[in-house]
């Protein structure tokens, strides 16, 4: 079976059954994947594609997975909003949320009959840990009457306190879709500010922040405009308004993608977390990636082991507390609900 025009040293050291049974995963991130990592990819790869065979099993993965995550073993990518749509519909008898703890949370919410696994237990979010279902009480004490929008960055707990979840690709629909002179918007104080800055609705916010997107400063975008001239700068919404205020475009990791393919520019930099560039690299290979670098600690702790294991061994359960699962699923699909 014809790989490639030669055969290169990284696909020499592959087990001849493996290699071509991986073949099509190996041409997907050739390009954006060191070589010598090859040998070490496969064999898991080839386990998990036959394992998502015999557990009836589906693995969604989140845009900040790596590219051997994201284009070699996942069926389903996209943002937070994609993952939970997705999940709400799929007929796998085992979902694999390759992301961090509160998207396998929100799996799980909406398949309550599903085993729902996450391959490291560990993968936090800081957004999601700075704040709990008390503060969201105490919030409603202090302004009573006023609905709240729980980013889905957040535990099941805090979603069940919460009148309707969000995502940054629909923040502001959310936010205007309650037609209230007032909303609190928890917990990102970045992504509320500028939610804030492009509606009439007062917004109470939290201050939570993402401990990626915090490092990013405008003084970075300004940096990167000298270093690549014609950049195209792109941010997420969890950056600094000031940040947001200094790029070309600011939108969801999808909405970054749907920019790159619509727009094909010639270089672009993401404002990001880091892997996101690869996977649009390896998809987009005209375009020229610029990566102002931060990894997410949490994200980074899904590897191709830990997913095998996950299905080996169906572990790590995702449960959530019965006393918040019917109030926190309502929150998700009061959102899903929109159009």
């Amino acid at each position: 079976m014809a790989m490639t025009e030669r055969i290169d040293e990284a696909f020499i050291l592959v087990e001849p059954a493996v290699a071509a049974r991986t073949a099509q995963v190996y041409a997907r991130i050739r390009p954006v994947i060191p070589t010598f990592k090859w040998p070490q990819f496969a064999p898991d790869i080839d386990a998990i594609l036959r394992l998502k065979r015999e557990r009836n099993a589906v693995i969604l993965a989140h845009n900040y997975q790596t590219p051997e995550i994201f284009h070699g073993v996942a069926d389903i990518v996209g943002d937070s909003l994609a993952l939970a749509r997705e999940a709400a519909r799929t007929d796998a008898e085992v979902i694999v949320m390759c992301g961090v703890y509160f998207m396998a949370e929100t799996a799980k919410l909406l398949n309550p009959g599903k085993l729902v696994l996450i391959p490291d237990p560990d993968a936090g979010c800081s957004l999601a840990e700075s704040i709990t279902g008390a503060d969201v009480r105490m919030l409603r004490q202090r302004h009573p009457g006023v609905p709240v929008v729980a980013y889905v960055n957040t535990s099941a707990q805090v979603k069940a306190e919460s009148d309707i979840c969000c995502t940054s690709g629909n923040a502001l629909r959310v936010v205007e879709s309650l037609k209230s002179q007032k909303v609190i918007f928890l917990p990102d104080e970045y992504l509320a500010a500028n939610v804030a800055a492009q509606t009439g609705v007062e917004i109470i916010p939290w201050r939570g922040r993402c401990e990626v997107h915090v490092q990013f400063t405008a003084q970075n975008v300004s940096e990167l405009r000298e270093s690549f001239p014609g950049v195209a700068v792109l941010a997420h919404p969890e950056c600094a308004p000031e940040v947001v205020a200094a790029a070309d475009f600011a939108g969801s990791t999808a909405a970054m993608t749907d920019y790159v393919a619509a727009k094909r520019p010639s270089r672009v930099a993401l404002v990001t977390e880091c892997s996101m560039g690869d996977n649009i690299a390896a998809q987009y290979p005209q375009t020229e990636i610029v990566r102002p670098c931060r990894l997410c600690p949490h994200m980074n702790r899904i590897t191709l082991p830990k997913i095998r294991y996950a299905l080996e061994t169906l572990t790590h359960e995702v449960l959530v507390d019965p006393a918040s699962t019917e109030r926190a699923r309502a929150s998700i699909e009061r959102m899903l609900a929109l159009r």
